[in-house]
């Protein structure tokens, strides 16, 4: 599976990029707010990445932070949302914005998404308003991690690991609290899943 990919931005449309990768040119689905932040084509670029395998497609979708990763995820477990309109709604709705509407019940807020209905929204902020409220936090919880810090990629590695997005934050952010600015990815991954056992 490609989590992650790390190279040149060689084409932009209005929900994908091509991202030249060593000369191999991925095209990766993206919301809005993630394709706006890459920069302009010849840019250097950094993103997280989700592959969903079908019978008649290999998608890759891609993200800027953890948390759109996350939510990403979430929606998509959800009947009826697929990859597009899940990208649909994180283009419309940040993070940080999704979990608050999610939280507050506010359907509307997320039926302002392309290809998102009154009943849709409805069954998204039910199914998901126990499972976002704590794993994702009030203000999207693992977004305050830099993009492209070690935290970062150690929140993401916890997550791959299967740890739910709370428990990753909060063991990252005690390790990298004792371990301090300098701290190396492995470092802070091992303490990180030390303090999650206990």
């Amino acid at each position: 599976m490609i989590a992650r990919l790390t190279g040149v931005l060689a084409e932009a449309a209005g929900d994908h990029a091509v991202i030249d990768v060593n000369g191999v040119g991925y095209l990766v689905q993206l919301s809005g707010k993630t394709l706006q932040a890459l920069g302009g084509v010849g840019a250097q670029v950094k993103i997280l990445t989700d592959m969903q395998v079908r019978e008649d497609a290999i998608t890759l979708f891609g993200f800027g932070s953890v948390a759109e990763r996350d939510w990403f995820r979430l929606l998509t477990q959800v009947q009826g949302v697929g990859g597009r309109v899940a990208l649909s709604i994180l283009t419309v709705l940040a993070p940080d914005e999704l979990s608050r509407a999610v939280a507050s019940g506010d359907k509307a807020m997320v039926a302002r998404a392309n290809g998102v209905g009154p009943k849709l929204a409805l069954r998204i902020v039910t199914e998901l308003k126990d499972k976002a409220g704590p794993a994702l936090g009030p203000v999207g919880g693992a977004a305050t991690a830099p993009k492209g810090s070690a935290e970062a990629d150690a929140l993401s590695a916890l997550a791959n690991l299967g740890f739910r997005p709370a428990e990753a934050a909060a063991a990252v952010g005690a390790a990298a609290e004792e371990l301090g600015a300098d701290a190396t990815l492995d470092a802070l991954v091992r303490l990180a899943l030390r303090k999650a056992a206990k």
